[in-house]
């Protein structure tokens, strides 16, 4: 079912194939030119664009794109009282995360009654993309719409696509009503991305849009990049676990099932120093997999994406990791703590036998909004940095501008620009008259 590779008698990723790296690649021109179209057209036609692709690819005809805060605020009247308890200390918990991520603007004091300061400021209208039609994902609401709050975005429009009767899913009507979004609306695929960059009649244009999607949906937010800010490029899901002799065997399995039911194009990695624990997982994951709803999707993702690598020593292990750069990264080691220390791609890490995955994705607190695709090599997870940018502010007074300008003048001249040249020697010829 599983592939496996034994790298204990070589060094470093010899031994893997050659596309081991990149076997999850696809790039179709098809479907790029699909979404250029239905890019165009949405920005053209606006809601009737909307309408139009929603009937085509759904059969579902919108009576209303805008969804009535009186149902948003009904999904919570009627919902399990247990359900929304759950959410509620989700919610919480990954609010409290991220509050310990917002920044205060600072100020750098200049000689000369002069300074330098950097102003954190919120994007002013942010988009979230949440996936649906035949699942629901409130925990996408929550991993997306929190963050943007405690950065303190003052619109976020949520978009979610309709189930077979038209409507957005309760459960996702019911996350937005405990965070009190108030703009929601029934759209989906490449054309509510479409929607959001450029505006139709009844949803507005944002200046970034996050969330995740099928690939018509990625593809999309790539090409409308530029006009509007994304969160990221992101591919299908992935797990590395790093484990020795310490961990429990059908714990890694049922971690490694987890990952794989995402999506057949998901990938599970076990590295491992052990030979007695790679067998078990193996088998176990034969046992468990037999019994659950989804074992189509699963076998064909660990088949064609899986992996069992046996590694000669952690630190070998480590290397394969770090090349890996994994979405998710779970440590399974005697000494968690010293096998963290040298880990240095990953994009969210689970340290013990008793830190699933799942934990991140639904409850804990870190956003499990990552890095796919070994991007986690220069990316992050989604934080509240990705919804504030940045100013500086250079304020000089006439006398700091006339103790450097002849020196700024000069180094302007080597560059051959000598109108910026000018103008700082005119404000410092001014200042000494």
């Amino acid at each position: 079912m599983i592939r496996q590779f034994d790298l204990r008698s070589s060094s470093r990723r010899a031994g893997l194939p050659k596309n081991f790296l990149h076997d999850r690649d696809s790039s179709s021109e098809s479907v790029e030119q699909a979404v250029r179209a239905i890019l165009h057209r949405v920005q053209r036609d606006g809601d009737h664009a909307l309408r139009y692709y929603e009937k085509k690819f759904s059969g579902v005809r919108l009576a209303s794109i805008k969804i009535p805060e009186k149902e948003i605020r009904s999904a919570l009247k009627n919902a399990n009282p247990k359900f929304v308890a759950i959410l509620k200390k989700a919610a919480a918990n990954i609010r409290r995360f991220h509050l310990h991520q917002r920044r205060s603007s600072w100020k750098i004091r200049e000689q000369f009654n002069s300074d330098l300061r950097q102003l954190y400021l919120p994007i002013e209208r942010v988009g979230v993309y949440v996936p649906g039609g035949r699942a629901a994902y409130p925990s996408t609401v929550l991993m997306n719409v929190i963050p943007a709050q405690v950065a303190g975005v003052k619109e976020i429009h949520l978009v979610s696509p309709p189930d077979k009767n038209g409507k957005v899913n309760s459960d996702v009507l019911l996350a937005a009503a405990i965070l009190n979004v108030r703009n929601v609306y029934c759209a989906g695929g490449a054309q509510a991305i479409a929607a959001l960059a450029f505006g139709t009649e009844a949803i507005p244009a944002v200046d970034k849009i996050v969330g995740p999607g099928n690939i018509f949906v990625a593809t999309a937010k790539r090409l409308v990049f530029g006009i509007v800010g994304i969160d990221s490029f992101a591919g299908p899901s992935e797990v590395v676990i790093l484990a020795d002799d310490s961990a429990r065997t059908e714990f890694i399995a049922s971690d490694m099932i987890a990952q794989a039911e995402h999506d057949e194009r998901a990938s599970s990695i076990l590295v491992t120093t052990s030979g007695s624990s790679a067998s078990h997982v193996e088998a176990e994951i034969q046992k468990i997999v037999r019994f659950l709803p989804r074992r189509k999707i699963i076998e064909t993702s660990l088949k064609q994406h899986g992996a069992i690598i046996l590694v000669r020593s952690l630190t070998q292990g480590v290397e394969i990791v770090n090349l890996l750069a994994p979405e998710h990264l779970e440590i399974v080691t005697k000494n968690q703590e010293q096998t963290l220390k040298m880990i240095k791609h990953a994009g969210s890490i689970f340290l013990g036998n008793y830190s699933p995955v799942a934990l991140g994705d639904y409850f804990a607190g870190t956003n499990h909004v990552l890095p796919t695709g070994r991007t986690a090599r220069f990316s992050s997870p989604l934080s509240v940095d990705d919804f504030v940018k940045k100013s500086s502010v250079t304020n000089y007074s006439k006398k700091k501008m006339n103790s450097v300008s002849e020196d700024i003048a000069y180094f302007a001249e080597r560059e051959g620009l000598t109108a910026h040249a000018f103008s700082l020697r005119l404000r410092g010829k001014n200042d000494r008259t």
